[in-house]
């Protein structure tokens, strides 16, 4: 609509919004050599990922890296494959969390509301999505990156691409980021109910608290990311009432030759083994949805460093994804951050 008493030639301005936009890591559009390489190349190009000098790491990446890498993490994104949409599971996820939060904010907010997702590397891109909220009149977005535990290169990372593309608008909407939410009593409860889901009542002899890991230099740095992972499981093991010494934190994903926060998990998992410990559940609590760290990593590379020690009982506890309660704690964070703006 135009404003009242605008000249004829005056741009059309919509109704007034407010944008809730939720954000994962990305995913590739394929798991073909060149879909791979393009996002790879977008992911390990970040300095919050990799802070390695350009002068130093771009040679390498641009050369040995993308020219092998592309290959291997295709075989692995081509094993969990949603086949009939075409994408990455994290896509089909994210959008159905999306959905998910979309109903809930406009039985609560109706038609004052925007829900949409973005993926930090990738489709859709921050930007692009951007620009389509503030088109649509979104004059107040609220920014939610699905990260339970604050990093620099998770939540930190989403938060820049954010600001630079706010850069680029003529007319920059306000905007507020989430803290955090690993801390919160329901985000705890919503795990719990996981673990009990797929474990019932047992008391397992250990469940294990697999967390993206970082390099160490990182914590040293003063991420917050290590103790906000071990400050997690101390809670979910009380929200359980479980005695001490039945969660291990352990961490994986571990990239390049420094060293990074450990336990790894891939070594953990076979040390359980060997000590006797053959039956054990394993839960990724820095992960909002299932991806190809989860259902590749973890049921593949890590299952089977677990069976090859001697392990026989592996259960995987999926992410919280779009369940009822994880869309519960998406809306409640909202909340906390809308209050006034609608």
């Amino acid at each position: 609509m135009k404003p009242a008493h605008a000249p004829a030639d005056h741009p059309s301005i919509p109704p007034k919004k407010t944008g809730i936009l939720i954000a994962n890591l990305g995913t590739p559009d394929g798991y073909d050599y060149w879909s791979m390489r393009r996002y790879l190349n977008e992911f390990l190009s970040d300095k919050r990922v990799i802070d390695y000098p350009a002068w130093k790491w771009q040679p390498l990446l641009q050369g040995i890296i993308l020219t092998k890498r592309p290959f291997t993490s295709g075989k692995n994104y081509k094993l969990i494959w949603n086949e009939d949409k075409n994408e990455s599971p994290l896509m089909t996820i994210t959008r159905s969390q999306a959905e998910a939060l979309r109903a809930r904010a406009t039985a609560e907010w109706g038609d004052a509301v925007m829900v949409d997702f973005c993926m930090r590397y990738g489709n859709p891109s921050t930007q692009d999505v951007l620009e389509r909220m503030v088109k649509a009149g979104c004059q107040r977005i609220v920014f939610l990156p699905l990260y339970p535990q604050y990093a620099g290169a998770t939540s930190a990372t989403a938060n820049d691409q954010l600001f630079r593309a706010l850069m680029v608008q003529k007319w920059q909407p306000a905007v507020r980021t989430c803290e955090p939410y690993f801390d919160r009593p329901d985000y705890i409860g919503a795990l719990a109910a996981s673990v009990r889901r797929a474990l019932g009542d047992t008391v397992p002899a250990k469940l294990v608290a697999s967390y993206h890991g970082m390099p160490k230099r990182y914590l040293l740095e003063g991420d917050p990311y290590h103790c906000q992972c071990q400050k997690t499981s101390r809670l979910l093991k009380e929200a359980l009432g479980w005695p001490d010494g039945v969660i291990d934190t352990t961490f994986q994903s571990v990239f390049g030759t420094e060293e990074w926060l450990r336990p790894y998990t891939v070594e953990h998992v076979a040390e359980l083994a060997r000590r006797g410990i053959t039956d054990i559940a394993v839960i990724s609590p820095a992960f909002a949805a299932d991806c190809i760290e989860t259902l590749e990593e973890i049921n593949g590379e890590i299952r089977e460093s677990f069976e090859h020690a001697g392990g026989k009982g592996f259960t995987y506890i999926p992410c919280l994804n779009d369940d009822p309660a994880h869309v519960e704690v998406m809306l409640a964070v909202v909340r906390d951050n809308i209050a006034g703006w609608v």
